[in-house]
């Protein structure tokens, strides 16, 4: 390899990360708990997550023209190349939202593909959609029909979400575009036209590994946010939405005027071996990584959150019966921890990687600043020591 193209590559790594946005630990949060090496959902070995992002036109609201500011996400819990079923649970805060596929998640104790997240008008066709990739790549041997589980916020203050502009290719996008490894953040996927405390939201993650003694297993959470008031905010104990008060334009947000309309999603994968049940408890947990960072989930807000686990390997052969392991609900305490913790810091960082957006008719939201966020980290008394 001759030394100019040696230097255009190490240029090109550079570019890269110097695009890299800084995630919430980098400016100074100072969160509880032991994050895994990705500090992402992915450290849940297996867990693979894809995403298509469409950004495209500015200016005034042209239904079915644009401007367009949405995407798709999917989380894959062993991986897209990996059918096998795992156990679930499912849990609704508040239920002003949608997450399709959810009464047999119920019933059967079993999440059968991806969880896919998108905008609310979406949803139909990205469900439909997984079920043709599905059909496409031979995942239904198993049974000849697909329950898919499809979630959604609303994105319509920047997008123009009557245009209906999620298509087929772009889910077949996320899921063939699926992997392992470091998790994209912000203004990404289903998070990009998102909005959360007022400020500009999106998807974000995070994950905690449990000591040794607690088992040494990993909770990983997803989230797609969208949801709270600016005063509500609160960082690492920190009234940030107070302190960061809104500007004229953002003070006339629905969310500031009529109170919380927005709604979030949580996914919240495990190494653990987990039992359904056991597993919608997991689920409830997120309610209070939420409730940490502010969130009262309002009446028009859908807070809808999901758990699974990677153990447990062929607890849906045929025909059975089949051994199974559990941890007891005596130790099951740590997992609890693990995810509030890791529900806290997976919003959080959405918002320290979301940016600055401008949508349709010009709305615009700014993202959540992060010289001052740092300020009132360094301040705060939970501020380490140095």
């Amino acid at each position: 390899m001759n030394f100019p193209l040696l230097v255009l590559l190490f240029m090109l790594c550079m570019t890269g990360f110097a695009q890299s946005p800084p995630r919430a630990r980098a400016l100074g949060v100072p969160f509880d708990g032991n994050p895994g090496p990705l500090d992402a959902i992915t450290d849940v070995k297996g867990v693979e997550v894809g995403d298509t992002t469409l950004i495209r036109g500015e200016g005034k609201l042209i239904v079915g023209q644009g401007p367009v500011r949405t995407g798709v996400t999917v989380i894959f819990p062993r991986g897209r190349a990996d059918a096998e079923p795992v156990y679930a649970g499912w849990f609704s805060q508040n239920g002003n939202g949608e997450m399709t596929g959810t009464t047999w998640v119920e019933e059967s104790g079993f999440l059968e593909g991806p969880v896919a997240i998108t905008n609310t008008h979406s949803v139909g066709l990205v469900r439909d959609s997984i079920i043709a990739w599905s059909v496409k790549s031979g995942r239904l041997a198993l049974q000849p029909w697909s329950l898919p589980v499809v979630a959604e916020t609303w994105d319509g203050y920047l997008n123009d979400i009557n245009g209906f502009h999620v298509q087929q290719s772009d889910v077949f996008s996320a899921l063939d575009a699926a992997q392992g490894g470091p998790v994209l953040e912000g203004n990404v996927g289903g998070g990009t036209g998102m909005v959360c405390y007022g400020f500009k939201g999106g998807d974000g993650t995070a994950s905690r590994v449990l000591s040794a003694d607690a088992g040494g297993y990993t909770v990983g959470v997803l989230v797609q946010c969208n949801c709270g008031r600016r005063p509500q905010l609160t960082i690492a104990g920190v009234p940030i939405g107070k302190l960061i008060p809104a500007g004229a334009p953002a003070a006339k947000l629905q969310n500031e005027v009529n109170g919380d309309v927005g709604s979030i999603i949580i996914v919240v994968a495990t190494d653990a071996p987990l039992l359904p049940t056991q597993l919608k408890r997991l689920a409830r947990r997120a309610t209070m990584g939420l409730a940490r960072t502010g969130s009262i989930s309002g009446n028009s807000s859908g807070d809808i959150f999901i758990a699974f686990s990677t153990a447990n390997r062929g607890a849906n052969k045929e025909p059975g019966p089949n051994s199974i392991q559990t941890v007891s609900n005596e130790r099951i305490t740590p997992l609890f921890q693990a995810t509030v913790e890791a529900t806290e810091e997976a919003i959080v960082n959405a918002m320290v990687a979301a940016q600055t957006m401008t949508g349709v008719d010009g709305h615009t939201i700014e993202a959540l600043p992060h010289d001052k966020l740092s300020e009132f980290m360094k301040r705060s008394p939970q501020a380490p020591l140095k």
